[in-house]
C-alpha cells in the first residue's frame, strides 16, 4: 500500500545527501545513549503518539467504507499501542530506534493493513467545501491591501491561520470537534510577534527586491490550510509572474491534502475563464510528491516532483510535519522557506517557544 513508484532524492538537496541531510529535526537520542534503553525524549514522543490513538480510533470506527470498522478500529488501537510499548522497552524493535518518521509510518501501515485507506475523508470533504465558499472573500481582502509588503505579511498570516486545521494534534482534534475553526478569527488571533523563529521581514524584503522565478511548495492539510492559506499565497506569486509547483501527498495520511484532492479543489475554484479570481494559472502545476505520511523525508520523493523542481529557486515546506518536525534545518541549493504553526507542546519546548507559536524560517542562498 505504500507508494509503488520509484523514489529519488529531491534534486535541490546538497550532495552527498548522506552527510548533508537529515530529515528529522528533533534528535530523540545521541550516539552516547544506551541503544537498548529508551531515552526520555523517545518516551515523551512515544507518549504523544500514544495519546493520539483514541482520536484515530474514533475516526476509523466511523469509516463507512470499511466493513466491520469498529472491530478493525479496535484492532488498530491495540496493535499500535502494543508496538509503542515495545519501543519503550526496546527502542531497537520494529525497525527502531524511533523517530517521527518511523512512528508515523507504523501508524499508517497498521491502518492500511486493516483496510483503512482514508479515515479522515469525511471531515476533509466537509472542510474543503466550507473553505471553498470562503476563498473569494479571503482573496478579495488580500487584493484590497495596496501596500505590497503588508499584503505579503497578510498572506503569511493566512498560512499560519489555515495551518491550525490539523487533526494530527490531539488538542486541536478536540477543539475542532467542539466548534470548528473560524479562519478570519484565527488570522487575527495569532500569537504576537516576534514569533519563535521569525524571518518574515527578511523574506518580505527579498520578495519585494526581486521575486523568484519558480517556487516549489510542499503543502500540508486539507480545508482552510490549502484553500485559504496556501492557494491565496501561491496565487499572489502567479500574479507576479512566478511559476508555482504545488506538491501534495500521493496517498492519504491524517487530514493532509492529496494531489488528486488538490486537483479537484482547483477545478472547483477556477472561474469560467479557467482563472483563479482573475489570475491566470497556466504557470501553476500540481505534483504528486510520492509521500504518504504527514512528515516528509526529502531523500525519497517522486520522479515527477524531482523533475519539476530542478530549476526552482525557492523551496517552501509548509506545516508542522514537513517544515518543523522534519526539514527545519535542511539546507538547499536555492532559497528556502519553512513555515508552520507549533501544535505539539514537545515541539514548543524544543524550540523554546509557546504552544501555537509560529515558525517562518527563511534561508537565502547567495548566488
Amino acid at each position: 500500500m505504500e507508494s509503488d513508484s520509484v523514489m529519488v532524492p529531491f534534486p535541490l538537496l546538497p550532495v552527498p545527501i548522506e552527510s548533508n541531510y537529515r530529515a528529522c529535526t528533533i534528535p530523540y537520542r545521541f550516539p552516547s545513549d544506551n541503544p537498548r534503553k529508551a531515552t526520555p525524549t523517545e518516551i515523551s514522543w512515544i507518549d504523544l503518539f500514544s495519546n493520539s490513538i483514541p482520536s484515530f480510533k474514533e475516526r476509523a470506527e466511523s469509516d463507512t467504507s470499511v466493513p466491520d470498522a469498529p472491530v478493525r478500529a479496535e484492532k488498530f488501537a491495540q496493535r499500535y499501542a502494543e508496538i509503542l510499548e515495545d519501543l519503550k522497552k526496546d527502542p531497537e524493535s520494529h525497525g527502531g530506534p524511533p523517530d517521527c518518521i518511523l512512528l508515523c509510518r507504523i501508524r499508517e501501515l497498521i491502518l492500511r493493513e486493516l483496510g483503512f485507506r482514508d479515515i479522515f475523508k469525511k471531515v476533509k470533504d466537509e472542510e474543503n467545501a466550507k473553505a471553498i465558499t470562503l476563498f473569494p472573500e479571503v482573496v478579495r481582502l488580500s487584493d484590497a491591501i495596496e501596500d505590497e509588503g503588508k499584503r505579503i505579511e497578510n498572506l503569511v498570516r493566512g498560512i499560519f491561520a489555515g495551518n491550525i486545521f490539523d487533526l494530527g494534534s490531539a488538542q486541536l482534534a478536540e477543539v475542532f470537534s467542539k466548534d470548528g475553526m473560524s479562519f478570519l478569527a484565527s488570522c487575527q488571533n495569532l500569537v504576537p510577534r516576534p514569533w519563535v523563529i521569525d524571518d518574515l521581514d527578511n523574506f518580505q524584503a527579498r520578495w519585494l527586491k526581486k521575486p523568484w522565478k519558480k517556487a516549489v511548495i510542499f503543502a500540508d492539510n486539507s480545508g482552510a490550510d490549502i484553500i485559504l492559506g496556501i492557494l491565496p499565497f501561491a496565487r499572489e506569486m502567479l500574479r507576479q509572474g512566478m511559476q508555482v509547483v504545488l506538491a501534495a501527498n500521493e496517498l492519504p495520511s491524517i487530514n493532509d491534502v492529496t494531489y488528486t484532492e488538490l486537483a479537484e479543489i482547483l477545478s472547483k475554484l477556477k472561474d469560467e475563464n479557467g482563472q483563479l479570481m482573475g489570475v491566470d494559472i497556466s504557470n501553476l502545476l500540481i505534483a504528486n510528491s510520492g509521500n504518504d505520511l504527514p512528515v516528509i523525508d526529502l531523500a525519497r520523493v517522486s520522479q515527477e516532483v524531482a523533475y519539476l523542481s530542478t530549476d526552482a529557486d525557492l523551496v517552501i515546506l509548509e506545516g508542522m510535519g514537513r517544515g518543523i518536525e522534519t526539514n527545519l534545518y535542511a539546507q538547499f541549493k536555492c532559497d528556502s522557506l519553512k513555515i508552520g504553526m507549533v501544535k505539539h507542546p514537545e515541539v514548543a519546548q524544543f524550540l523554546g517557544g509557546r504552544l501555537y507559536d509560529c515558525v517562518i524560517k527563511y534561508n537565502e542562498v547567495q548566488s
